[in-house]
């Protein structure tokens, strides 16, 4: 899947691994099954003189090309679910121990994200909420609390192969660990309005350094000072 989409949280690659088996175990009996149908319809079509042949159903030896596969099939799920259940408790069961925390406020049709601020902790003074834009550090494991202030909403980021319902009245806790540094696409990904198709934002994966200073200079303090120095050089009076 990295051929088509870049890999960017640590459990992506899990998700992909999961896709291709499931890809190629079904590919293999649809391409079968229909080998069979085909050949089927051009082996026992219509001859003049061949009465056609009257099947009860209870033909062992007929009963055997229905039943064999349908084993297979059946041994093909298993495994298949023993996978997906492996990788579903990974990503949706288990909650690693958090670096940071973030908000996800979905309304139609925007995406709000309240940040922790300097000190790492949600709803203090120096929380700073941004529209449409997540900006988290690489490398660093996030919780994420998800809301929705009006109906459905589906908070997704493709490069992490994550996808949460938001649902109103609700809370819901998820994590996330990003890898790779870079700027990527936020969706919403539930038909929630006329407006769904615009409802984007973008997630930033920063360095260290880039994250301390995208906090000092979008913190309280920072927005503060920043208001201050435009201020006095707006009222400064030129020099002859």
């Amino acid at each position: 899947m990295d051929l088509f989409m870049q890999r960017a949280s640590s459990f992506a690659g899990d998700i992909d691994r999961l896709v291709w088996p499931v890809t190629f175990l079904v590919g293999f009996w649809f391409l079968l099954a229909e080998g069979m149908f085909f050949w089927l319809i051009f082996r026992f079509r219509a001859k003049d003189g061949v009465p056609a042949q009257y099947i009860t159903g209870k033909e062992k030896h007929l009963k055997r090309w229905i039943t064999w596969p349908h084993n297979l099939i059946i041994l093909c799920d298993v495994v298949l679910i023993a996978a997906a259940v492996k990788v579903w408790a990974n990503v949706k069961q288990s909650l690693p121990k958090a670096d940071d925390t973030v908000r996800v406020i979905g309304q139609q049709w925007v995406w709000t994200f309240q940040h922790s601020g300097p000190d790492h902790i949600l709803d203090t003074p120096d929380d700073i909420l941004v529209s449409d834009e997540l900006h988290v550090e690489v490398d660093k494991t996030y919780h994420f609390l998800l809301e929705s202030k009006d109906v459905l909403h589906s908070f997704s980021v493709p490069v992490f192969r994550l996808k949460q319902d938001a649902v109103p009245g609700r809370t819901i806790t998820g994590w996330f660990k990003a890898t790779q540094i870079g700027n990527h696409d936020v969706q919403c990904a539930e038909m929630c309005g006329i407006g769904h198709g615009i409802m984007m934002a973008r997630i930033f994966i920063e360095t260290p350094q880039q994250h301390a200073a995208w906090y000092k200079e979008h913190s309280p303090e920072g927005a503060a000072a920043a208001a201050d120095t435009t201020a006095s050089d707006s009222t400064a009076t030129p020099t002859s």
